[in-house]
């Protein structure tokens, strides 16, 4: 597995930690795989081997302190702050990311969004995370939250798991500019814009292939384009012949 923010999982078993670990690095999976590896890895040994105990044993100032002079990007570290602090307020209240999460999408089956839409609302109560979350009201395609759902929900050789309340069949595609290209290939989407619409039209295009689990050939499907030796035309010759 080339270099990917999904192998910091894989270093706690527990899940309530691993469910904070997936989170933040999902938040910061954009740009350089090198960057996100950088940052994610910085952030992650700030918090220790228990980012659960972390969270719920630091103040807001102790945290500030902590991540002083922190920027990545357009994040800097009041927005991780603040971050933090809204992961906190989520295990404060409903004791992990996943019973928030679950609370939102009891009234569905239909995809995750409702859940999206709570967890956001929970977490950003003050709305000064900048960027880091993406607001599922807003119609974007909210690729690194569902990243990290697919991360947190599904379990197989790739994707370690760790959520059992919540069933594949519902996530939507993570959508980024090779899950796209995948899209229009395949004749999931003729639209031009990576929105919303877009991500949910690609994965009721792979329903049609595996109802259960829509998204279980994200990763391997988005290889092409990232690793070397692996382009899109690899990949529409292997599908189209």
């Amino acid at each position: 597995m080339d270099p990917d923010p999904l192998l910091f999982l894989y270093d706690y078993p527990e899940k309530k930690n691993r469910e904070i670990a997936g989170f933040i690095a999902a938040c910061f999976a954009y740009g350089r795989v090198d960057q996100i590896m950088k940052t994610v890895g910085h952030i992650l040994g700030k918090l220790g081997p228990d980012p659960f105990t972390y969270l719920m044993t630091r103040t807001k100032k102790d945290m500030a302190n902590e991540f002083k002079g922190f920027r990545y990007r357009f994040a800097n570290e009041s927005h991780l702050v603040h971050l933090l602090w809204g992961i906190r307020t989520v295990l404060k209240k409903f004791s992990s990311l996943e019973n928030c999460f679950y609370e939102g999408t009891e009234s569905t089956d239909e995809n995750v969004l409702p859940g999206l839409v709570f967890l956001f609302e929970q977490m950003n109560q003050h709305n000064k995370t900048g960027h880091l979350l993406a607001d599922p009201k807003k119609k974007s395609a909210c690729k690194r939250s569902n990243l990290f759902l697919r991360w947190m929900v599904r379990k197989d050789q790739v994707d370690p798991g760790g959520w059992d309340k919540i069933s594949p069949s519902i996530l939507i595609v993570p959508l980024d500019t090779h899950m796209y290209k995948t899209g229009l290939m395949l004749e999931f989407t003729q639209r031009k814009s990576m929105d919303l619409k877009t991500a949910l039209e690609i994965t009721q295009g792979f329903r049609t292939v595996l109802r259960q689990d829509p998204v279980k050939y994200d990763f391997c499907l988005t290889r092409f384009g990232i690793r070397k030796g692996m382009s899109m035309e690899h990949l529409k010759k292997a599908v189209c012949g």
